[in-house]
């Protein structure tokens, strides 16, 4: 098994029919419209919008400076990272997490948002800057190392095994301490009952949104103190995309910590303690989620036009 398997990312393919799948389609009509890429009208709009991007991004401020990562719980420094030699994403991107917070990251379409998560948990080398938890360096981790280290992960798609039952994929989010499994199934099945009683049912037969919670469920089991999210909504009806911040802010009442990239960018920020909006592989903007929702610059470049109305 991969380091990444076993820290949680199977190879199954995210449903998007079938059984429960209705429900998931009417985010194409309903829930997009919320989200970062609001289409511009037409390609003019389209340059225009992208050029006042790049003129905000010439004069955005220094990124946050660290001076000192041990005050902490994770930090992402000036880094970058790419999955093609020599074709940086990241470039010099910089994050940091304290206990107990929520952060979320938003940005358009091919920022490095999701690249910066891969990159936290070990799936990209660093090729510039440093990752610290804890005040300790985490760079040359692995995925796996990384999890046994309190770190999970949740990926966007193929995130549950389909030909499993729920309770196998949360029995293979213990893969590394599987005496803790009855203990930690308790305690996720009280997180997500729909887990507990349907903890025989293939995973495979689940909606879409079911599945992204078997897929949280799973990233749990091994007590992180540190969740990363790679855009858990995406697909999802508007109802269960208003589940998934539900159960992100009841995680973190627990004491998990959580990252979590979002393409539904006003709800992010609207649960989120702290926001971060990337473009071009740069920190554009950097504040708490209502200073962010609050923005005009924001609100203009990235929200999108029912933002500012909304």
């Amino acid at each position: 098994m991969s380091g990444s398997e076993a820290a949680g990312a199977p190879g199954g393919e995210q449903r998007r029919d079938g059984q429960g799948g209705a429900a998931e389609q009417a985010a194409d009509a309903a829930g997009r419209h919320d989200r970062i890429d609001h289409p511009p009208e037409n390609r003019e709009e389209a340059s225009l919008l992208q050029e006042h991007r790049e003129e905000a991004l010439e004069h955005a401020g220094p990124a946050e400076r660290v001076t000192d990562p041990s005050r902490y719980l994770l930090v992402a420094d000036s880094v970058t990272a790419g999955y093609v030699p020599e074709v940086n994403i990241l470039d010099g991107c910089t994050l940091t997490l304290g206990e107990g917070e929520v952060v979320g990251i938003i940005g358009p379409n091919g920022a490095g948002k999701s690249t910066l998560i891969k990159t936290i948990f070990g799936l990209l080398p660093v090729r510039g800057g440093t990752i610290t938890l804890r005040g300790e360096s985490i760079v040359r981790r692995s995925a796996h190392e990384l999890v046994s280290s309190g770190v999970g992960y949740v990926p966007q798609t193929q995130n549950v095994f389909p030909s499993l039952t729920v309770e196998e994929n949360l029995e293979m989010g213990v893969f590394l301490r599987p005496k803790i499994f009855q203990r930690r199934m308790s305690a996720v099945a009280e997180l997500f009952p729909l887990l507990g009683e349907r903890r025989k049912q293939k995973a495979g037969a689940l909606s879409g949104g079911e599945r992204q919670m078997v897929a949280m469920g799973r990233a749990l089991m091994m007590e992180p103190s540190v969740l990363l999210l790679d855009e858990p909504t995406a697909g999802l009806s508007p109802i269960f995309q208003d589940e998934v911040f539900h159960r992100v802010r009841e995680i973190n009442a627990t004491g998990v910590s959580v990252i979590m990239v979002e393409q539904n960018a006003r709800r992010c920020l609207q649960v989120c303690d702290r926001g971060y909006v990337l473009d071009q592989g740069r920190n554009a903007y950097t504040g708490t989620g209502r200073e962010l929702l609050d923005d005009p610059n924001v609100i203009e470049l990235y929200l999108g036009t029912l933002a500012q109305t909304g």
